[in-house]
């Protein structure tokens, strides 16, 4: 029996025994209503149906209908198709934002999900731990930053390759994205040097305990503070705090939600490189490599920063004149670093 019409049930039998203590003048209408939940005019109405007919007009005339906002069957038969053949592998809420985006879809997320699940297309999540929930973003953009890698094939007839992302806490904005052969020193002084260079130095980094990150002394075990890398001693002597990440690919989470999972505009699902989440001219991965991170339009920042002004401090080579960041003998800074301004932070 399905739980709606168990609960009629004992609605009705609930419903007959305070009647009877109405009708035997032991309770009022106010005091009727309160025991059930209701307000007098209902009352009176539910009185009104029993006696005409009987316990069947207190039933719930709406149980057995189809509502009139239920999704079409051939809409759900598309939706499943969908999936099936396109978006194989697309969480729930990429896969809803590409429906609406591209098929007309003007159903909610939640009915998405749930019928994803019901066809056993994607996996319930487990409830997060106390330790896992989320954390509230940072007040002001440039207070925190968050930095990690992705390995998928991101261009078709290229190999896999690995995709930096450097992107602020509060508003989602990506301050540096580009493509590399493998994550490392390298490729995180190349990113830091382009934010910091642009847009000044925030107040922390939040990566993984990769180990070009930090020392441990076994995998997945904390760090080691008192051995910095290159990138901790860079850091130190700009004066960021370095957080390091305990939760599963934390810091790239955030980015995925922006790109995607993996980038929507730029690979197919499972790092596929064709399908339907890469652009239709097949050039989206090209243009992220020839024209920089930033060609590419954002997408909407899913946050917006609480407080007004920006975390970002001024000039890091009033800290050191021959630069902290330095990988491959590659100058340090080759040009003025200004200052993030709120109205940038949005829009950088």
């Amino acid at each position: 029996m399905r739980r709606s019409k168990a609960l009629q049930g004992v609605r009705v039998i609930k419903f007959t025994s305070i009647l009877g203590r109405y009708e035997a003048a032991e309770l009022n209408q106010i005091e009727v209503a309160e025991l059930l939940g209701i307000d007098e005019r209902t009352f009176r109405r539910w009185r009104q149906r029993f006696e005409d007919d009987g316990e069947a007009g207190l039933l719930d005339r709406r149980l057995g209908k189809a509502s009139g906002r239920r999704v079409p069957l051939d809409r759900e038969h598309e939706v499943e198709a969908l999936y099936r053949e396109r978006y194989s592998g697309f969480t729930a809420k990429h896969f809803h934002e590409q429906l609406v985006a591209r098929h007309n879809f003007a159903w909610s997320y939640t009915w998405t999900k749930t019928f994803l699940h019901s066809k056993g297309l994607l996996e319930k999540a487990e409830r997060r731990g106390a330790h896992r929930r989320k954390r509230p973003r940072r007040p002001m953009p440039g207070m925190m930053l968050h930095q990690d890698g992705s390995r998928h094939i991101w261009v078709q007839g290229l190999p896999a390759l690995d995709l930096i992302v450097t992107m602020d806490d509060a508003t989602s904005a990506i301050y540096s994205a580009f493509l590399c052969e493998e994550e490392g020193t390298a490729s995180t002084f190349r990113a830091l040097r382009e934010v910091f260079s642009e847009h000044g130095l925030p107040l922390s980094l939040y990566t993984d305990r990769g180990s070009h990150y930090f020392h441990t002394d076994k995998a997945d075990g904390p760090v080691d503070r008192k051995r910095p890398t290159q990138v901790g001693r860079a850091l130190e002597r700009l004066g960021v705090e370095h957080i390091a990440a305990y939760s599963p690919q934390a810091p790239l989470r955030q980015a995925q939600q922006t790109f995607g999972a993996p980038v929507p505009d730029l690979a197919g699902p499972s790092g596929q490189g064709t399908g339907a989440g890469r652009d239709r001219d097949g050039g989206g991965g090209q243009r992220l490599l020839s024209a920089g991170p930033h060609s590419r339009p954002q997408r909407v920042v899913r946050g917006s920063p609480q407080a007004t002004g920006n975390g970002v401090r001024g000039d890091p080579r009033r800290r050191s004149r021959r630069g902290a960041l330095r990988a491959g003998g590659a100058p340090a800074w080759q040009r003025q670093p200004r200052l993030l301004q709120p109205a940038e932070a949005a829009n950088p």
